[in-house]
This record gives structure tokens, C-alpha cells and sequence, in this order.
């Protein structure tokens, strides 16, 4: 095969992941989530922890899209019940931050004291990469550009993977980026408008959790009545 057809392929690939996953993850809309969770802690750790969830999210989009796919056929489990899930998940978490409290002074500063490099890494990802960051609806994006990106031909598949691979590095260095410099893009709205920006991000993310619990069950509804 020429090698103009695999860059070509490659290319192709590429932009496509990038389309597909990108808008649905979304990562300034997961900014503010990131500010409010890391408050206490001091730059250097959350820069740390910024790096640590945009490596953590490429990772999982990347051994999503090679062998999602496999997976769920091995255990049986359908895209519908990844959505009833995650959603579920999603929606309890943007609960959670809809009616958090804010924590005085006092309280972030000995909550940074406490925070130990072991539950930096927890942290990156519980909850921040899975699943306010990588949820359900990337995770299903990315089985779905995994999926297409098989061919009949060996060298073909490799490259479309290449290309898949490369675009969910890049979305990983986007992420790591927004949340790096989530605070200084977040400042000009202030103390309180932050605090009115993060429960408006939360009420959509609860949205969005219940948006995608629905759309699972509204998939397993119809596959009982054509029973």
C-alpha cells in the first residue's frame, strides 16, 4: 500500500477522534469543577494534578478506543448500560457540587496541609478525570471511534489506530492545559461569580447525567418492547 495513502488515512483518522470526543468532553466546561475541588491547594500541586488528569484522560480514551469494544463483549455488558451507569454516576456527583458548601479559609488551608502526594494521585482520577472530566459520554464516543476505525486491511487498520492514538494524546495536552490555567481564566469572574459559574456547571453537568441515564434507558425501554 503507498505511503500517501496511509498519511492520508492517518489524517483522516486523526480528525475524526478529535471531532468526535472533543466537544463531548469538553474541558472548560469541567474548569470550574477543577478550581472549586484543587481551592486549597498550593500552584505546584495543582499544576501537578492538572498533568496528572490530562495523562490520565488520554490513557483511558486511548485503552477505550483500542479495546472497548472487546471488553463489554466479554462481559456481556451493552453501550446502554454503560449510559444507565455513568449517568447515574454523573448525576450524583453534579448533585453533590450543586449544594456543596464553601469551606472557610481555615478549612482549605488544613485540607492542603493533609492532602499527601498518594491522594494527589487518587484524586487525578476519582473524580476528576472519571467522570466529571471522561464520562460516559466521551467513553461511549471514544468506543464508537474505535469501532470504525477497523478496516480489512492490516496496514490500513494500523494507521487509522495511529491516527486515533495521536488525537487522543493531543485532547489529553488540552486538558492538562485548560486545568492548568483554569484559575487565571476564572479570575476576572471574582469570589462570588465563580460561585454562581460553578453551580450553573454543576445544574448542566446534573442535566447532562440525567441526559444520559435517559438516553440508556430509553435504549433498553425500546429493546424490551421489540421482544
Amino acid at each position: 500500500m503507498e505511503v500517501t495513502t496511509l498519511i492520508l488515512a492517518f489524517g483522516k483518522s486523526f480528525l475524526f477522534a478529535l471531532a468526535a470526543v472533543l466537544p463531548i468532553l469538553n474541558p472548560p466546561a469541567s474548569a470550574p469543577v477543577f478550581v472549586n475541588l484543587t481551592r486549597g491547594l498550593d500552584r505546584a500541586t495543582r499544576v501537578s494534578l492538572a498533568t496528572r488528569v490530562g495523562r490520565n484522560v488520554a490513557l483511558m480514551l486511548a485503552g477505550i478506543m483500542l479495546i472497548g469494544t472487546y471488553v463489554l463483549d466479554f462481559f456481556g455488558v451493552s453501550l446502554p448500560i454503560v449510559r444507565v451507569a455513568g449517568g447515574l454516576i454523573v448525576a450524583f456527583t453534579a448533585w453533590n457540587l450543586l449544594y456543596a458548601q464553601q469551606l472557610p479559609n481555615d478549612d482549605k488551608a488544613q485540607m492542603a496541609e493533609s492532602l499527601t502526594q498518594d491522594n494527589v494521585r487518587i484524586k487525578a482520577f476519582y473524580p476528576i478525570t472519571f467522570p466529571l472530566t471522561c464520562g460516559p459520554g466521551s467513553i461511549s464516543a471514544a468506543i464508537t471511534v474505535g469501532a470504525s476505525l477497523h478496516s480489512r486491511q492490516w496496514s490500513l487498520t494500523t494507521a487509522n489506530f495511529a491516527g486515533g492514538l495521536a488525537a487522543m494524546a493531543v485532547i489529553g495536552v488540552l486538558v492538562a492545559l485548560t486545568f492548568r490555567y483554569a484559575g487565571r481564566i476564572l479570575r476576572p469572574l471574582g469570589e462570588v461569580g465563580l460561585v454562581v459559574f460553578l453551580r450553573l456547571m454543576a445544574f448542566i453537568l446534573l442535566c447532562v447525567g440525567v441526559q444520559i441515564f435517559w438516553d440508556g434507558a430509553s435504549e433498553l425501554i425500546r429493546a424490551l418492547e421489540k421482544r
